[in-house]
């Protein structure tokens, strides 16, 4: 009777477990990625999108940016530079980066020219074919097309707080600029992105 008590107690034990084990799995679920979704209140997906679309939209059509493509005859090319991060909290700004490439590229009302990494791996790899491809086929060193404008940007952020409410603001500035004589052509600051985030109360 005793060994029996003590194999119900133990079956208990391990059924018990299980139901904690089961219930401790996380619950995932797929949504559609234009979906908005903001758990955290900090820096999303959503807010790039809103803000890299804005900003595209509004350097393409400026008109001292219209005016130097006409006075250029053809499409600008354009190098997205650095994105800074001035913000309180950590925002990987290469996806911002990324995200201002895709749709110049896209917009057809620019050329993009790949910089940074992209480019530093494109020299690498012809440097290399100069030794290692035949001549026939190896890349030609020199013939680079430059970039005629670059555009770089800075995230900040404004946080105004009293007791468990807080209010997030996202100032996301960005300008094009002229490489060869460092003319600004156009300067904006998307300020869209304001979040009201309210913090259960503490238990005591």
């Amino acid at each position: 009777m005793q060994k029996k008590k003590r194999m119900g107690v133990l079956g208990c034990i391990v059924l018990m477990l299980l139901i904690a084990g089961c219930s401790s799995n996380p619950k995932v679920s797929r949504v559609d990625a234009n979906t908005q979704t903001d758990l955290s209140g900090y820096w999303n997906d959503t807010d790039v999108r809103i803000v890299c679309d804005s900003l595209i939209k509004a350097c393409l059509d400026s008109p001292r940016v219209v005016q130097a493509t006409a006075q250029l005859g053809r499409l600008p090319r354009v190098l997205v530079g650095t994105f800074k991060n001035d913000s309180d909290e950590h925002i990987d700004t290469s996806i911002i980066s990324s995200t201002m490439e895709v749709a110049i590229f896209n917009s057809g009302k620019a050329d993009f020219v790949a910089g940074g990494g992209t480019r530093n791996e494109l020299r690498a790899e012809r440097q290399d074919q100069q030794g290692n491809a035949s001549e026939e086929t190896a890349a030609t060193l020199g013939n680079e097309i430059a970039a005629d404008f670059m555009l770089t940007g800075v995230v900040k952020t404004i946080i105004d707080r009293a007791g468990n409410t807080a209010t997030r603001t996202y100032f996301v500035s960005a300008e094009m600029t002229n490489i060869e004589n460092n003319t600004r052509l156009w300067m904006e600051q998307n300020s869209e992105i304001k979040k009201v985030i309210q913090r259960p109360q503490a238990k005591l």
